[in-house]
């Protein structure tokens, strides 16, 4: 689930395990890594760095993989993509250029780990719901547009295929994922009883 700040995608990843965990189907939960940077002392938000990014995205890229042989079901809220599109988004707020060999790696390593998810859903910043104040996060309103605007620039440019998910279609985004999940699982159950 990936997308700008206070747009749902906690709530529905949360709505969403709960309906997998009563159908039996084991769930790991890769969260949101705003607050574990905020302890560290990281910059975050419109205060991003090349180097913050960097430890977002690997730091994401090893807990994911952790989730992996974990449970049936891996729930990001935030993959390594959103690191990229916050950072670009930073650079703007601040009227600064990207270092281009920085650049090329971060991209690289966020293109080569995104092909490793099977659905990614993007929520739609709808500007009339209040910023959520329970996290760690800035009150810019300006500045969580343009975070909207690069996150959604960054899965275009590097071709990572994604769903948007308008503030309206959490419930219908939650009942379509649950069919893609189960027809995943049970697609692999097929596979492996073929295999026998």
């Amino acid at each position: 689930m990936t997308g700008t700040h206070s747009t749902g995608k906690s709530t529905t990843l949360q709505r969403l395990a709960e309906q997998l965990h009563r159908d039996r189907i084991e769930v790991a939960f890769v969260q949101d890594l705003g607050a574990e940077a905020v302890e560290l002392g990281l910059p975050i938000l419109d205060k991003h760095t090349a180097a913050s990014t960097l430890w977002f995205i690997s730091r994401g890229m090893s807990l994911e993989a952790q989730a992996w042989a974990e449970a049936d079901v891996v729930l990001i809220d935030r993959p390594v993509s959103d690191a990229l599109g916050y950072y670009e988004a930073a650079l703007e707020f601040r009227g600064e250029q990207p270092d281009p060999t920085n650049m090329h790696q971060l991209e690289q390593m966020v293109l080569h780990h995104s092909r490793h998810y099977d659905l990614v859903l993007r929520t739609i910043l709808d500007p009339t719901i209040p910023l959520d104040l329970t996290k760690p996060r800035g009150t810019d309103l300006a500045f969580r547009a343009l975070a909207d605007r690069h996150v959604a620039k960054v899965h275009e440019r590097l071709g990572i295929e994604h769903d948007t998910l308008p503030a309206d279609g959490h419930s219908r985004a939650i009942v379509e994922t649950l069919a893609f999940i189960k027809g995943r699982l049970d697609g692999v159950e097929h596979d492996a009883e073929g295999s026998r």
